[in-house]
């Protein structure tokens, strides 16, 4: 029996990169899918023990010729590509509209026009806004608080408009905090783990009153295994989280007990969002997912930080930890 082919777009990156390998190890052909370079580079596959078993193609998200073309005769599609980093969304708006929703439009106009068997789009628990009630299941409100939940926002109804009017085989996967190795130290947990391996005396952070939802990387890459899997879920948006919330000060001692240190924490000005636009908390409701799946984490907090800390501490040299990244 030939292996089903699956594109990812956002290949290269710390989500795309794991669910790449684990994808592999689940005997899928995967086609990476990233951007353009003129180095070839492919990102944190370039290493990967699996890269012989990779077909690797380098394009623009943004260009519906280049998405079109990775997509023929590819069974399934895994939407990962996009702009992430929040801070950088209220510096260039427009940037996120056209990688995220216009991204989007490429891949679900391609699908409509290939008959790909399914696409799985990747949403963000940072649609939601701060929680108005815990934990959130899918019905809860929209509320976009940046640019970027915005974009996002936007991107998961342009989905659903193709599933109601072209029927293409739409899923939309809502993952809530993801964090692990490879991620950017723009993320919270990376970036207080570098801090605590640095020799300043001093930990920098915003709001300290935030209250996250946190998923291990490798379980969220069972989650979309599990989703491929599911004929249950067509049309469907459904959240992955742990179910579990976690005040930012409970993280900060989790990790200070892992490192053996101790260090005064500072909220930093420049890492502040405006009040308005600070997703306060997150907590996921991820019993619709559940029922259709029977998914479960099986990486615990304590657990994922360690590994997590172990592959920073591995690859150090990576990260610059003179800057804040935004």
């Amino acid at each position: 029996m030939s292996k089903k082919k699956i594109l990812v777009t956002g290949a290269f990156g710390f989500i795309g990169s794991n669910l790449v390998e684990y994808l592999v190890e689940n005997n899928y052909q995967v086609l990476a899918f990233d951007r353009y370079n003129s180095d070839s580079s492919y990102g944190y596959l370039e290493n990967s023990k699996y890269f012989n078993d990779i077909e690797f193609i380098l394009g623009d998200i943004r260009d519906y010729d280049s998405v079109n073309k990775a997509l023929k005769n590819c069974s399934i599609c895994i939407h990962l590509a996009a702009l992430i980093g929040i801070p950088y969304s209220y510096i260039s708006p427009i940037a996120y509209l056209k990688t995220n929703l216009e991204g989007t439009y490429n891949v679900l106009e391609s699908i409509k026009n290939l008959n790909t068997e399914q696409v799985i789009i990747t949403s963000t628990s940072e649609v939601y806004g701060t929680a108005q009630s815990i934990p959130i299941d899918e019905k809860h409100r929209l509320n976009a608080q940046s640019p970027y939940a915005a974009s996002k926002i936007s991107a998961d109804h342009l989905g659903l408009s193709y599933y109601n009017s072209f029927d293409i085989p739409l899923k939309i996967i809502r993952p809530f905090n993801t964090y692990g190795p490879r991620q950017s130290a723009r993320a919270i947990i990376p970036t207080i783990i570098l801090q605590c391996l640095n020799a300043d005396n001093e930990l920098k952070l915003g709001n300290l009153h935030v209250q996250r939802d946190f998923t291990y990387v490798l379980d969220l890459c069972d989650a979309y295994l599990k989703a491929i899997k599911c004929n249950e879920l067509y049309g469907e948006i459904f959240n992955v989280g742990s179910n579990q919330m976690i005040n930012l000060n409970r993280l900060i001692e989790i990790i200070f007990s892992k490192i053996n240190i101790r260090k005064k924490i500072l909220s930093d000005n420049a890492r502040i969002r405006k009040k308005e636009s600070e997703v306060e908390r997150l907590q996921a409701d991820n019993s619709k997912f559940v029922k259709f799946t029977e998914w479960s984490p099986k990486i615990s907090l304590d657990e994922g930080i360690e590994k997590t800390i172990k592959w920073i501490k591995e690859n150090h040299h990576r990260f610059n930890k003179n800057i804040y990244y935004v």
